[in-house]
C-alpha cells in the first residue's frame, strides 16, 4: 500500500515530536538566548575600550597644582579624575594601596614630568593612561617619563595571569556543581544529600585552588604572590561559584546550569576588570564587576600578587557573601523538598 503525502508528513511530524520534546525544544531557545547574551556582553564590554574617571594624583607645587588638577579634570570626555596630593611619598601608597591609578609628579624646574604607574592593576590601563597624559603634556610644551613602581612578572604577559586563573576556577566551580547534577540529580532530594554535595564541592575547591595556585606559580612562574594566599583564594572562588551553580540548580532544576553560566560567565567574566580594568569598561560592566565572583576575584589575586595584599577585604567579603548565600538556599530548597514529599506521603 502506497503511503500518501498527508501520511508522510504526520509520520515526519510525529517523529520530530519524539525526538525534540517540547521541553528539550525550550532548552535549545534558552541556549540560543545564553549565545546571544555572550556576544552581546562581551563584545559590548570590550569593543570600544576608553578610560573613565580614572583616578590619579597630581603632585606639584601649591601655586601650580590646583591649575594642573583643574586642565587634566576638564579634558574632553572625562578621562580622569585628578586630585592633589601633598607629596610623591603619599602617592605612591595610595597606588599601592590601590585608592588611585596613578601619579602625576610635575617637575618646577624643568619640561619632563613622571608619571607614576602600577602595571600589576592592568597594563591596558597603564597605556591609557600614559596616553592621555602624555597627549595633555604635549599640549603645553612638556614631555612625561613613566615610572612602574608595581610591574608585572616578567611572564605574567600584559598582566593577564590572574584573571585567567579566576576564570579556571570559575569555570571549574561552576562544572563542579554540573557534574554533581547530571550524575545524581539537579536538586538534592534531602538536606543531607545536599550537604554532602557542598561538602564534596569543599573538597573539590580546596584541590582547585591549590592545583591553579601551583600551575601558575612554581610550576609557570608567571604570577608572584603568597602561594597559602592565592591558594586560599582559589578555594573561595571555586566554592562560591560552585555553591551559587547548585543553589541556581535548586531554584531552577537543570536549567540553574545555564543560569549560572549567565551570571558567571556572560556577566561575570567580561566585566572582571581582567583584559580591560574598570576605568576602561562601559558604565553598566563597571558597575556590576566588583560585586561578582569572577572580578572580586580578579582585583584579589593582582592584589596578592603585585600590591601586598593591600584592598582585599571588600572582594573577600563578596566572595564570603556568595558562598554563604548558595549554601543556605542549597540546604533550604532541599530541607523545603524533602518535607513536601514527607507530606504529600502522609
Amino acid at each position: 500500500m502506497t503511503a500518501t503525502r498527508e501520511d508522510i508528513d504526520r509520520t515526519f511530524g510525529q517523529e520530530v515530536k519524539n525526538a525534540v520534546s517540547t521541553r528539550a525544544a525550550l532548552l535549545v531557545i534558552g541556549v540560543l538566548l545564553l549565545q546571544l547574551a555572550f556576544i552581546l556582553s562581551y563584545v559590548g564590554s570590550f569593543h570600544r575600550p576608553k578610560p573613565d574617571h580614572v583616578s590619579i594624583a597630581v603632585v606639584a607645587p601649591k601655586q601650580v597644582s590646583s591649575q594642573v588638577v583643574g586642565k587634566l579634570d576638564k579634558l574632553p570626555g572625562g578621562p580622569l579624575d585628578p586630585r592633589a596630593v601633598k607629596s610623591e611619598a603619599e602617592a605612591v601608597r595610595q597606588i599601592k594601596h590601590r585608592d588611585i591609578n596613578a601619579a602625576l609628579i610635575v617637575d618646577p624646574r624643568g619640561n619632563t614630568d613622571r608619571l607614576l604607574v602600577a602595571s600589576g592593576a592592568g597594563s591596558s590601563l597603564v597605556q591609557a593612561v600614559e596616553l592621555v597624559v602624555t597627549k595633555a603634556e604635549k599640549a603645553d610644551q612638556r614631555s612625561v617619563r613613566t615610572e612602574d613602581i608595581a610591574p608585572t612578572a616578567a611572564d605574567d604577559s600584559r598582566g593577564l595571569t590572574s584573571f585567567y586563573l579566576v576564570v579556571g576556577w570559575c569555570v571549574g566551580g561552576y562544572l563542579c556543581a554540573a557534574a554533581l547534577a547530571v550524575s545524581a540529580g539537579a536538586r538534592p532530594a534531602n538536606g543531607s544529600r545536599a550537604t554532602i554535595r557542598l561538602g564534596t564541592l569543599a573538597v573539590y575547591s580546596i584541590a582547585a585552588g591549590l592545583g591553579g595556585t601551583i600551575i601558575v606559580g612554581p610550576i609557570l612562574g608567571a604570577l608572584p604572590g603568597s602561594v597559602f594566599g592565592l591558594w586560599g583564594l582559589g578555594a573561595l572562588v571555586v566554592f562560591a561559584v560552585g555553591a551559587t551553580t547548585l543553589a541556581c540548580q535548586g531554584i531552577a532544576g537543570i536549567v540553574g546550569i545555564g543560569l549560572a553560566i549567565l551570571i558567571i560567565v556572560i556577566l561575570g567574566n567580561p566585566s572582571a576588570g581582567g583584559a580591560y580594568p574598570y576605568p576602561l569598561l562601559p558604565d553598566f560592566w563597571q558597575a556590576i564587576g566588583p560585586a561578582l565572583p569572577p572580578g572580586a576575584g580578579t582585583w584579589t589575586a593582582r592584589s596578592i600578587a603585585y600590591f601586598q595584599g593591600n584592598a582585599i577585604t571588600g572582594p573577600l567579603l563578596i566572595l564570603a557573601a556568595w558562598a554563604l548565600a548558595g549554601t543556605i538556599i542549597t540546604l533550604t530548597l532541599a530541607v523545603r523538598r524533602k518535607g513536601r514529599e514527607a507530606a504529600a506521603l502522609g
